[in-house]
């Protein structure tokens, strides 16, 4: 009777299975293991699973085994780094976990150690670990080796399903099993198929033999004889049907820097998955390993410097690749464009100084959409091309090539290339049925003739096994699949590059944005405000320091170390809030000693500041610095909590010395229970507590329509996925407003100041708006306390404008978004959530109205509503993401005319960086500009000393989409550079204009 090629292949599959458990000849246990220095027996549970705990025992290989030959197999219920040292001191180390426990070992006598954690890659924790396995065993090649090749056929077949050369496998495939001489004495073979998923099932099994014996001499050799007509028999196949396509093999290991498990447990992954990427190398002449991460680098410096000296020596000799070029992989969405700067900076400084080597390619494969902004700083750093992954992730709309040029805000481009393997994304595996589908799915094909492929194990690290090593040496032979090598991820894009110089290939313009996790927007708000605080104290503190220098004082000194903690928790899984609860604790103690670091320097700088000033009659001084390039009028906090807002104004980068005797406040400021005025806008509260009226008073106009700041609970915020990392888009079918409020009352009334407060209840948790009002101020402030204690739900501030527009105006890094208000497609629908940084804007010719903030990055614009997420509260994997209270201020602001004409840019930097100030004595009134800007409006990015030699950094960008002319005025004796990149190093800039839209300019200021 015949078979159909589906029933001949499910046999194929079940007489291959049956290989595996002859594969060994002997085996050996290895006894007189210690646990923490006390005995241990095999199968016997951990004593505690506590931290990291060490494993310890010696082992003996028998002399008539063949050394080669020779594995040490090991379970301990865990991941550890495992060591095995020789008499000679001879000492090699891998990583283990459950997909590496096999290894070979470089003598006979050897001492095992470990640190081991009992939880699984993935963070899970093993709650009843065991000494499972340990034991030596006596590999039988010939059989392993025609095992992975005859399971290889079975992938290939499957995938390649329908194909011409499918018979011909299944036909070669099964001559091969009818030539082995196989073992059939009843004890040996049910001992040794006892494991097998069907042998467990049976009511009881017969006694078993403790070492059954394997294949013998002459069964072996049939076995080796098979493999070998085996792969003849493929070789010939490929000449009949050749191998389609190519793939270049980039080994990787992804290793998330926190996320279901804390940064210590990274520091321990890296070394075991480094550890074991060496000890393939040291085996494998063809095999390539990339890895990203400087701060992992510079971890391995730390921990294990000789690790770090191996790591090295590999790269030298082209094996490993340290890819990437910055500090971490980081979330791009929310990262002001400094913090991008600095990724870029810190990280290709690093690589080179410790490695010789800068890097031309962006290695982002797990990020959640990225930037508009990011091309240009790539191309200002050195880095021409981009790789990720997550783009494919989109649940509705995706982008339509896999090989591209991106092209950024301002026309920078960097070729882009993103591959679909659908067998778990960059943590790909060396099989057929993994290379099939990926080239299938490669669009750009018939532009360019190779895709890329990264596989290993990965997030929780781990990376290539042996077996896959060994797998793409077979797979060479095989026909139809595509051709598959070891290659660098830098190779294949050089050689994509001389494609793109010969064909003309797609382009994506603009930010690409991902369908999917937008809820990382929001989730774990508190690390997102401490980051956002953190950046600006460490943007000021370097800015009032180098204002310092150029008054006299002496260079200030590099903030690098802390820079580094920042960049380090932008990582794409810390920032976005989907990581534990472990690891926000972390987290936010290291982003608050970042900002009490700047602090101190800001008061350092400020004190030196002061010290550099003209002395004077001024007994009673208040020394303002304006950090930004847009003059704002004074606002400050004194030292006894007393608020100044007067009319008097602050010039752009300078040190302005007021007499507080003679500071009044701007006009008149009026307040009662339920209104707010001043000399630029008016306002009502409803008994809702929402704003029923804010009026423009220089055009006359109200800027809402019905109420603004709506206050709406989504009780459903159930995601169907990724709790932490999602929001679907029914979450808005049930909504709660709160438009109840326990309490309104004036509980300021100041000239210089007055305010409304508003309190709210929500089950368990409560909301305390602050109205305020400054007389200066052309923005209604919102400050908001939430003390949140109500699971799975989402707060979010709704704000109908009177405007109409088609386009909302979102701030980016160095630069803005324009997105569609309305949906008529599905691109529109699926962009229901939203990255802005400091502020929304809707405007319509002559008027708009923006929504900013000082902590929140989850925006939306339908119609004339601005939306912004306020605070989300999933269970996995924190079960208590924000718990508890948090403190954070957003406001209303209309203007005249379009955002950048009514000032939207400044009032947002004043929101999020007000004015610095110190009370002082003796000084002469007046203002000090240590550095003038003129020409077409610009923003600041920063001024800082300069990494190499003296002098300082200036960076400047231009925000709104325009270009034209710019010039620097600078102190006697002081002289600009010409144009630089984000490296501080000399470019030739080739713009028509001083500076074109979006454009990122840097100089180098230092004394002539």
């Amino acid at each position: 009777m015949s078979l159909t090629i589906a029933q001949r292949l499910d046999r194929l599959k079940v007489r291959t299975t049956e290989l595996a458990h002859w594969r060994d000849r002997q085996s050996l246990a290895i006894d007189g293991w210690t646990f923490d220095g006390e005995p241990i027996a095999h199968h016997q549970d951990w004593p505690h699973r506590n931290g990291t705990v060490r494993f310890a025992a010696k082992a003996t290989a028998p002399q008539d085994w063949p050394l080669e030959q020779i594995r040490l197999q090991l379970d301990l219920g865990g991941e550890s780094l495992l060591t095995l040292r020789y008499p000679d001191g001879e000492a090699e180390t891998f990583g283990l976990d459950p997909y590496h426990q096999e290894f070979p070992i470089k003598g006979r006598d050897f001492q095992i150690a470990t640190e081991s954690v009992a939880r699984f890659p993935f963070g899970e924790p093993n709650r009843a670990p065991k000494l499972n396995r340990a034991r030596l065993i006596w590999l039988d090649e010939p059989v392993h080796r025609l095992h992975l090749l005859l399971q290889q056929i079975g992938e290939a077949a499957d995938i390649l399903d329908g194909h011409e050369v499918v018979p011909h496998l299944i036909d070669a495939a099964e001559r091969a099993l009818r030539s082995l001489d196989w073992p059939s004495d009843t004890s040996a073979y049910i001992s040794r198929t006892a494991g097998a998923a069907m042998q467990q099932k049976i009511w009881e099994l017969p006694e078993l033999q403790d070492n059954p014996a394997g294949l013998s001499e002459a069964q072996s050799a049939s076995a080796a004889a098979a493999y070998d007509r085996l792969l003849a028999q493929l070789k010939e196949l490929q000449t009949r049907f050749p191998q389609n396509g190519e793939l270049l093999l980039t080994g990787h290991a992804h290793i998330d820097l926190a996320w279901l498990w804390p940064y210590g447990e990274t520091r321990r992954k890296m070394r075991r998955t480094f550890n074991t990427a060496l000890s393939l190398m040291e085996r494998s002449d063809d095999f390539r390993f990339n890895q990203s991460t400087a701060q992992y680098y510079a971890q391995i410096e730390e921990d294990d410097p000789e690790l770090l000296e191996r790591i090295k020596k590999k790269v030298a000799e082209g094996k490993w690749e340290t890819v990437g070029g910055m500090w971490v992989e980081p979330d791009t969405n929310m990262p002001t464009g400094e913090s991008l700067v600095r990724q870029v900076l810190y990280g290709q400084r690093y690589f080179e100084k410790h490695f010789g080597l800068r890097h031309s390619v962006c290695w982002l494969p797990d990020c959640f959409g990225f930037s508009g902004a990011l091309p240009q700083i790539l191309r200002l750093g050195g880095i021409d091309s981009f790789f990720t992954i997550k783009v494919n992730w989109s649940e509705s709309n995706h982008i339509p090539s896999d090989l591209f040029w991106w092209k950024g805000l301002d026309g920078s481009k960097v070729l882009t290339h993103t591959f679909d393997n659908p067998m778990q994304g960059y943590n790909g595996f060396v099989q057929p049925d993994c290379f099939v589908p990926t080239w299938k799915n490669f669009r750009g094909k018939t532009q360019h003739d190779t895709s890329l492929l990264a596989v290993g194990y990965g997030d929780g690290g781990g990376g290539v096994t042996p077996e896959m090593v060994e797998r793409e040496v077979q797979l060479r032979d095989f026909p139809a699949i595509p051709k598959a090598r070891w290659g660098t991820v830098k190779g294949f894009y050089e050689k994509a590059h001389r494609t793109a110089k010969e064909k003309e290939l797609p382009v994506w313009d603009g930010e690409i944005y991902l369908e999917l996790h937008r809820a990382t927007l929001t989730t774990q708000s508190g690390v997102k405000r401490k980051h956002r605080q953190a950046e600006r104290a460490l943007i000021t503190a370097e800015t009032l320091a180098s204002l310092a220098h150029m008054l006299g004082a002496a260079k200030p000194q590099s903030l690098e170390a802390d820079w580094r903690v920042v960049l380090k928790n932008e990582f794409h899984d810390i920032l976005p809030g989907s990581s534990i609860r472990e690891v926000y604790a972390d987290a936010e103690r290291e982003l608050d000693g970042v900002i009490g670091n700047a602090k101190v320097e800001q008061a350092n700088a400020l004190k030196t500041l002061s010290a550099h000033l003209p002395a004077g009659v001024v007994t009673d001084a208040l020394v303002v610095v304006n950090p930004s390039l847009s003059p704002r009028p004074l606002t400050a906090t004194l030292s006894d909590g007393t608020v100044l807002a007067s009319a008097d104004p602050v010039a752009p980068l300078s040190v302005t010395v007021f007499d507080r005797k003679a500071l009044k406040p701007a006009g008149d400021l009026k307040a009662d229970t339920h209104h707010l005025e001043n000399e630029h806008l008016s306002v009502t509260i409803g008994k809702d507590g929402a704003v029923s009226s804010l009026i423009h008073k220089a055009t006359g106009r109200e800027a809402i329509e019905g109420s603004a700041n709506q206050l709406w609970v989504y009780p459903a915020d159930k995601p169907r996925n990724w709790d932490a990392w999602d929001v679907d888009a029914d979450y808005a079918e049930k909504g709660i407003r709160l438009n109840q409020p326990e309490s309104i009352s004036l509980v300021e009334e100041g000239p210089h100041r007055a305010a409304i407060q508003v309190g709210y209840r929500y089950r368990h948790s409560t909301v305390t708006q602050l109205y305020v009002l400054t007389a200066n101020a052309r923005r209604l402030d919102i400050e908001t306390t939430i003390d949140w204690h109500d699971r799975r739900t989402l707060l979010r501030t709704l704000n109908p404008v009177a405007v109409r527009s088609r386009t909302a105006t979102f701030e980016c890094a160095f630069g803005i978004v324009a997105r569609q208000t309305h949906t008529n497609t599905s691109w529109e629908q699926a962009m229901f959530e939203a990255a802005a940084h400091r502020f929304v804007d809707l405007s319509e010719p002559g008027f708009g109205v923006a929504l900013l903030n000082n902590a929140k990055y989850g925006h939306s614009a339908r119609g004339n509503v601005i939306g912004m997420s306020l605070v989300r509260s999933p269970i996995y994997p924190d079960p208590l993401a924000d718990e508890g209270e948090q403190s954070f201020t957003y406001a209303l602001m209309p203007h005249e005319g379009a955002w950048y004409e009514g000032g939207v840019l400044p009032e947002a930097i004043d929101l999020n960086q007000p004015l610095v100030s110190i009370e002082a004595s003796g000084l002469a009134a007046g203002t000090l500009s240590p550095l003038g800007i003129e020409g077409i409006p610009v923003a600041f990015s920063s001024l800082k000393p300069a990494e190499e030699g003296e002098g300082l950094v200036l960076r400047l960008y231009e925000p709104a989409g325009r270009r034209g002319r710019l010039s620097l005025t600078l102190p006697s004796g002081w002289q600009a550079s010409g144009p630089l990149n984000i490296l501080e190093e000399p470019i030739e800039r080739a713009g028509p204009a001083d500076i074109m839209p979006f454009e990122i300019r840097t100089w180098k200021l230092q004394r002539s």
